[in-house]
């Protein structure tokens, strides 16, 4: 297998979750926040979009937000700034600090060889949770539970890793991955 380090390592996409204030008025906001939509008949919270960065908030009457769409860990505090600056403007008053984490990570790798999916399955089916119907989906799923981390391994030698909730344990869960697939040996 030839190692890349983890220069093909990409985030894809990083969805951060948590509380920024106590009640938000959904009303009020898709009023007053240009590019924020509010149909309680297809969804119970708005849902605000910005370009620049690239992100969608789904925000909630609780207080409660989701940021998704993401694509690194800086843009996240520019992405969460931005939607409290427009919530103040439109008269939320936010929370002094606001609890907002990452709580899934969708990374992309790719491996720089082709991977035998068939010959992973039965040489490790035994040491990792794996599943495989090709007939149903293209890719192998592979979970291992220390972090928590999801691969979707593709014959073309495309890895998507998701569950992370930082960069050290999806780079952690590739390291894993690397030394279970330095088993199978090359295809």
């Amino acid at each position: 297998m030839k190692e890349n380090g983890y220069n093909s390592l990409k985030i894809e996409n990083i969805v951060a979750s948590g509380s920024i204030a106590e009640t938000i008025d959904l009303e009020v906001i898709s009023s007053n926040i240009k590019n924020c939509e509010l149909n309680k008949k297809r969804f119970p919270g708005a849902v605000y979009r910005m370009q620049n960065p690239k992100f969608a908030a789904l925000i909630f009457s609780s207080g409660n937000v989701v940021l998704t769409g993401i694509r690194s860990l800086e843009n996240l505090e520019v992405c969460l700034q931005n939607l409290l600056d427009k919530l103040k403007e439109a008269g939320i008053t936010c929370l002094d600090k606001p609890q907002v984490a990452v709580t899934n990570m969708v990374c992309s790798y790719i491996l720089g060889n082709t991977l035998n999916l068939v010959r992973i399955v039965v040489t490790l089916m035994d040491s990792e949770y794996i599943e495989y119907e090709p007939e149903v989906f293209p890719g192998l799923v592979f979970r291992i539970s220390e972090p928590k981390i999801v691969f979707l391994l593709f014959s073309s030698g495309k890895i998507i890793i998701t569950g992370g909730k930082n960069m050290e344990d999806v780079k952690k869960g590739l390291h894993i991955l690397k030394e279970k697939l330095s088993i199978v040996g090359n295809n």
